[in-house]
């Protein structure tokens, strides 16, 4: 895919792109589990964490709308759970509040502060990202002119219409936009068919293959080689 216009903006996925996020995940499981054995016992007692994950699965093949949301999908498994253990469901809005302060204390990549210090000034910078982490609570807040999620959108990557939107968003066109994400279908196909230019980031630590089909404008392995390219598209 080419493009000769210098893009203005960069628009970031979150997890897996900025941060690892399966330990994260696993953690904030195990933590909410023991706050509900603190706060709602019979809950506790009746699923273990792989009850319900189990329970929100089957609920999404129902409605798999709630794709866009897991937040939400979390949050009516829980109400499902307290149900059918007979616990008082007003315990629901605290266990998701554990939920998400856990699942929202990731360690970033190491070289991604400093890759996002770099950028200030030097571009617009936004996210999109389909997940619900809270880049306020994360602290990254004040690196992001722009921050997208699917479930405050209603719809999803690889849409085109959530790339569209935050390049509306930034006040820019989508060829003069660039969206780097680890994964090649949502993050740079996605991209790709919205116009915008796509890096796949793709870190030391992931195996994915690469698929014939689709062709990202750069592949880099952090965030230097990723400011790297930038420079030399800016220059072209």
């Amino acid at each position: 895919m080419t493009n000769a216009t210098p893009p203005k903006a960069i628009l970031f996925d979150l997890d897996d792109t900025l941060w690892p996020i399966a330990p994260v995940i696993v953690q904030a499981e195990i933590a909410l589990h023991a706050w509900l054995a603190l706060h709602a016992p019979k809950v506790a007692q009746q699923f273990d964490i792989v009850d319900l994950r189990a329970q929100r699965m089957a609920l999404l093949a129902l409605q798999p709308a709630l794709k866009i949301d897991l937040g939400q999908l979390r949050r009516i498994g829980l109400h499902s759970a307290f149900e059918q253990a007979g616990e008082d469901s007003v315990h629901v809005e605290g266990a998701m509040r554990h939920f998400f302060a856990a699942r929202n204390a990731v360690t970033l990549y190491d070289d991604v502060l400093p890759g996002l210090q770099r950028l200030k000034g030097r571009m617009l910078v936004g996210s999109i990202s389909n997940g619900n982490a809270d880049l306020a609570a994360i602290g990254l807040d004040g690196h992001f002119s722009v921050s997208l999620a699917a479930a405050q959108f209603g719809s999803a990557k690889p849409d085109p219409a959530i790339f569209h939107a935050a390049c509306e968003m930034l006040g820019v066109a989508p060829h003069e936009a660039v969206y780097v994400g680890d994964d090649l279908h949502y993050d740079v196909r996605g991209a790709q068919n919205a116009g915008l230019r796509a890096v796949w980031l793709k870190r030391a630590d992931t195996h994915v293959q690469q698929q014939q089909a689709i062709v990202p404008d750069a592949i880099c392995a952090n965030f230097d080689e990723l400011l790297a390219w930038l420079a030399s598209v800016q220059r072209e």
